[in-house]
């Protein structure tokens, strides 16, 4: 089991899905983490949940990363609720997939404020907090999306071809500082994406823990190496199983 006591950790999105796990996966390993999204009452509800039955300390803050001072807000308030920064973890997205026709600008720009822009303000906010720590990790969650485009992805995949970018050239600005950033790349994952519940039909899919056991294990390389990017698929496409 991995030991994260003494470190602090910001998870946006973290109330369901892809960041819930990375949040009960930093928990279990004895970090302090501050849960993120927009509903104060999922919020609080996960927070307080997570809580339960461990050493470190759980909070939580709502807010949208769309915004910038509120993100600005958001890192600061975690530094200064639990005691400082070691990992930001930027998961918070969403995605409108529609044709270039019919997509409107505010779902275009809204993909981009958050995908993208919540990213770039959280990063921005955290380097001096992890800075002043002497180090630490800048995990973001982009996706295949981020090398493939695909019809009715304009704004998906214009956010996540950024956010690899923004990220790889992030590692290059505060890789001295000992300031780890790394992108993470899932493909299919059986969550609540796109407004669908998980379901068992989707079972060939990545699932949550899987995108988590990569975020942890990122934080286990020692301090001399970094993976900057990883690209996580299904094993076996949907399209293949019915041959096997």
């Amino acid at each position: 089991m991995q030991d994260l006591k003494g470190k602090v950790a910001l998870v946006t999105g973290s109330t369901k899905g892809i960041g819930l796990a990375i949040a009960e996966s930093l928990v279990e390993a004895g970090a302090s983490v501050m849960i993120n999204a927009r509903s104060e009452d999922e919020v609080r509800r996960v927070s307080e949940e997570l809580a339960e039955g461990t050493d470190g300390q759980v909070a939580g803050i709502a807010c949208s990363v769309a915004d910038h001072d509120a993100c600005t807000r958001l890192v600061d308030e975690t530094a200064e609720r639990l005691g400082g920064l070691d990992i930001l973890v930027n998961n918070a997205g969403f995605g409108v997939f529609k044709s270039i026709e019919d997509m409107t600008w505010d779902e275009w720009r809204g993909q981009i404020d958050v995908n993208l822009g919540g990213v770039w303000s959280c990063s921005k906010a955290a380097v001096p907090h992890l800075k002043a720590r002497g180090g630490g990790w800048i995990i973001n969650i982009a996706s295949l999306a981020s090398r493939n485009t695909f019809a009715q992805g304009t704004g998906y995949n214009a956010s996540k071809f950024g956010l690899l970018g923004m990220t790889e050239a992030t590692m290059l600005d505060v890789r001295q500082y000992g300031i780890r950033v790394s992108a993470i790349m899932p493909g299919s994952v059986n969550t609540y994406f796109g407004g669908r519940e998980p379901a068992n039909e989707r079972d060939w899919r990545l699932e949550a823990d899987d995108c988590a056991r990569a975020v942890m294990q990122l934080m286990e390389f020692p301090e001399g190496a970094h993976v900057s990017r990883v690209e996580m698929r299904p094993a076996i496409p949907d399209s293949a199983r019915s041959r096997r």
